[in-house]
């Protein structure tokens, strides 16, 4: 390989300048070349080389490069199989060849500035930075453009003559928008004349007048092309129409609404925003407003929906000892039942919660403060809980009594922690929220206090093997309002005997009021080792880790806000004045209790195959394997608790087995239904009674050769942003096939009558070929004897288009979906779609 550095100037060569000293035939003999550069010109260092061959022609001026040519200047660089550099005329002339089977092969190759071109030949003028290229094609963006002749100009610019602009990059793509004209700026945009839409190189009747295709780096604001069709219900619409703003690189806007021809109509805002090592987030607002049917007719309905969904997230690195996060979702509870644009899986959920929490650690002390506020509602009972706002402050674990001492005794680890929170909550029905009556609400359900916790604890080492763990618990609650309860006979109302009628009034006494209580608990545990070893066979060892642990916990009597009144039985009948506050009853009966809680893991050890040939491997066969009951010493009666077990076990790595129950050890009296106070042993002969228990497997198949690692690419932090907040948009063709199952049985016979349910769910994808991928989720109710929630998925990769298809069968959210579209997102609205959602399938 030949391989030549020079110095040139006045944009690349300086025609009167090549070379100092040059040797002729005689060696004696040194011919003298002028070297003298002009005033006004700039060096710029030039490199060029060639695989095959270099000839210079001193009397042209003239250097040809032959096979894998190659000429460096600056920024630009061009490789060819042929190239001619004219230093007269400041010229770079670049052509392709043909390899040994005739096919074109060193086709020429311009980068400028990131940009790129490759055309069959073209001459370039390094002094005025313009050129003219034949059969040029050139990536802007996500697209191609091609033409038959192209001129570029100093800024770049190209125009082009007889081309095409597609996304496929293919050299035959499957489709183009073709015109006579182009003009492409550099990373601002591209426009075209008259196009048409040619598939497989085939025109179509479908064209534009005119094209102007987004060219920038990055994200572009413009507007949003609305999708058009036709719903039974609803009427002829535009969906999906709006604006895109890009505001800056941190942060985006898209406002898009939806109208229908009969009255229906939505609007969204969604907004996401990052900042490298500081935050991120999403923000997205909904409302629609759903007219179904006439006005004029009976059978007309109407609702208006709304819902608010932010999620936001601070780095660790930001700010070490402080944090904010947010998590919301609110809304009306019967969003995902009518809003027009809502996924089909939102509908399977009834519950929804929201969080917003500012956190601050103090450096160099124990102290943290939380501030927040919270939202929790039930899309079935229509129940809305909000907190707000939350305050807390912590002070961490210290110990007071620990000193400078290097004696292991009780006082070193005697230890106290304190948490104060102060709560302000209103539960209401989603029907009974208004404006007008906020005030009359927030009043009358509005529900705060103050809660005190002073944990003191220590542990001490009780032999060789046990551990103790006392504590003491204090607690204090602050209220802000009380109750007062007595039965009314002034209102005057008498029964038909002409007997008064009472009735119970409550009145709720605005003032500050407080109330404590104190607990003390102790543990006493330990842990037990079994360990059994094999010589022979597979299995080499088998561990058994036994946790047994006492516990005793006593809390006296706290008659603190009693009152009482009396029924119209004359029965006196007790109350707390607290017990509509947000901490409940803190007063408490008398309890004292001792439990016993046995927790056990099994696991064994097998030599098993490996890459480096048979190893030991880890199996767990019981994990966490734990039987628990305990006896209250206060009761009457009945004192033993039920004996509870549970535990979880994994088979082959591929079935997860939950299990749990429930076992009393009391008998039962079949006439009255209900327990007695006569162990189960005593009279049946058996330990206990099988009460309830629960049963889950879960299993995973999945395909594919798990040995060889997947290589993944490499994608930018918003290109995974995105990825992960829109999981359903993206198919992952490397894996095969996969199937889960999941089944759960439940038992239930607490007394005579026994309940058994049964829920089955199974959800799988398989890659049918390389281009073609299908994906479902389902169920079966056993109960209805039915077929439960149903989806499923159907993708056709088709290089630079695909196919989508969405199907849910059954239910109330039944409905179809059907689109092809091409997958470049500068061209998302190249599409054709057919959708039936579930309100057009209602019958």
């Amino acid at each position: 390989m030949l391989i030549t550095t020079l110095i040139f100037s006045t944009g690349l060569f300086a025609s009167t300048a090549l070379f100092t000293d040059f040797p002729s035939k005689d060696s004696t003999e040194v011919v003298k070349i002028d070297t003298t550069i002009s005033k006004d010109a700039v060096e710029t260092k030039t490199q060029y080389k060639a695989k095959d061959s270099m000839r210079v022609d001193l009397l042209t001026q003239k250097i040809y490069l032959f096979g894998s040519a190659e000429v460096y200047y600056g920024v630009i660089s061009l490789t060819a199989d042929t190239i001619i550099v004219d230093l007269n005329k400041d010229l770079v002339f670049a052509k392709g060849g043909k390899d040994s089977l005739g096919n074109p092969a060193g086709t020429p190759e311009f980068t400028e500035n990131g940009s790129s071109y490759s055309a069959s030949e073209m001459t370039y003028n390094f002094k005025t930075k313009k050129g003219t290229i034949s059969e040029v094609t050139t990536q802007e963006g996500e697209g191609y453009v091609k033409g038959d002749k192209v001129k570029k100009t100093a800024t770049d610019v190209l125009y082009i003559k007889d081309g095409y602009y597609t996304t496929c990059n293919l050299g035959e793509p499957h489709y183009s928008l073709a015109t006579s004209k182009l003009k492409v700026i550099p990373n601002n945009k591209i426009v075209t004349g008259p196009t048409i839409l040619k598939v497989g190189g085939v025109p179509t009747p479908l064209g534009l007048p005119f094209g102007l295709f987004p060219n920038k780096k990055g994200r572009s604001s413009g507007i949003l092309i609305p999708a058009y069709g036709d719903s039974p219900r609803l009427g002829f619409f535009l969906k999906d129409g709006g604006y895109y703003f890009s505001i800056g690189e941190r942060a985006d806007l898209k406002i898009t609404g939806d109208i229908y021809s009969k009255g229906s109509y939505s609007g969204r805002i969604e907004s996401s925003y990052r900042k490298r090592y500081s935050h991120s987030g999403n923000l997205s607002l909904s409302y629609s407003s759903i007219k179904d049917g006439y006005r004029e007719f009976p059978t007309f309905t109407e609702s208006n929906e709304f819902w608010v969904n932010w999620r936001h997230t601070q780095d660790p690195k930001a700010r070490p000892y402080s944090n904010f996060s947010a998590s919301v979702q609110a809304g009306t509870s019967t969003n995902f039942t009518n809003n027009l644009n809502s996924a089909p899986n939102n509908y399977l959920s009834n519950n929804f919660q929201s969080s917003i929490t500012y956190s601050k650690l103090f450096p160099n002390s124990p102290f943290s403060m939380n501030v927040g506020a919270s939202h929790s509602q039930n899309t079935q009972t229509r129940q809305v809980s909000v907190s707000a706002p939350n305050v807390g402050v912590n002070m961490s674990r210290i110990f007071p009594f620990k000193g400078n001492s290097t004696k292991n005794n009780v006082g070193r680890n005697i230890g106290l922690s304190y948490s104060g929170n102060f709560r302000n909550t209103l539960n209401v029905a989603d029907s009974n929220i208004s404006i007008n009556q906020l005030d009359n609400i927030i009043s009358n359900e509005m529900r705060n206090g103050v809660k005190h916790g002073i944990p003191i604890s220590t542990s001490a080492k009780i032999g060789k093997y046990f551990t103790l763990q006392p504590t003491l618990n204090y607690n204090e609650f602050w209220y802000f309002k009380t109750i007062n309860k007595e039965f009314n006979t002034s209102n005057g109302v008498t029964d038909e005997n002409g007997n008064l009628i009472q009735s119970l009034d409550t009145d709720t006494n605005q003032g500050f009021s407080s109330s404590r209580n104190i607990q003390f608990s102790a543990n006493l545990g330990t842990k037990i080792y079994g360990l059994a070893q094999f010589k022979k066979g597979k299995v080499k060892a088998i561990r058994h880790v036994m946790t047994p642990q006492v516990s005793y916990s006593f809390t006296p009597e706290v008659r603190d806000g009693l009152r009482s009144y009396t029924d119209t039985s004359g029965k006196e009948v007790e109350y707390s004045i607290y017990e509509s506050g947000i901490f409940g009853r803190p007063n408490t009966n008398r309890s004292n209790r001792l439990n016993f809680n046995l927790l056990n893991i099994v696991e064994m050890k097998v030599l098993a195959k490996s890459d480096t040939g048979m190893a030991v491997k880890k199996v767990t066969l019981l994990d966490n394997f734990g039987l628990n009951t305990g006896i209250d010493f206060e009761r009457d009666s009945l004192k033993w608790d039920a004996i509870r077990l549970n535990g979880r076990t994994r088979i082959n790595d591929f079935l997860n087995v939950t299990f749990s129950g429930t076992f009393d050890p009391y008998a039962l009296d079949k006439e009255t239904k209900t327990r007695i106070n006569k162990l189960n042993l005593d009279k049946n002969g058996k330990l206990t009674r099988f009460t309830n228990g629960n049963v889950a497997f879960q299993m995973q198949f999945r395909g594919g050769d798990k040995s060889k690692k997947k290589k993944s690419d490499k994608v930018s932090e918003d290109d995974l942003d995105h990825i992960n907040r829109n999981l359903d948009q993206y198919i992952d063709f490397n894996v095969p096939w996969a199937f889960g199952v999941s089944y759960v049985i439940n038992y239930s016979k607490p007394l005579l009558e026994e309940t058994i349910t049964q829920t089955l769910n199974f959800n799988g994808e398989l890659k049918l070929t390389d281009k073609w991928k299908v994906d479902f989720n389902s169920g079966y109710d056993f109960e209805r004897k039915d077929i439960t929630y149903t989806n499923v998925n159907i993708y056709r990769d088709l290089h630079c288009w695909e196919l989508s298809f969405n199907w849910i069968p059954l239910g109330f959210q039944k409905s179809y979906n059907v689109t092809i579209n091409v997958k470049a997102s500068v061209l998302q609205d190249l599409k054709l779609n057919r959708r039936r959602n579930y309100y057009d399938l209602i019958n």
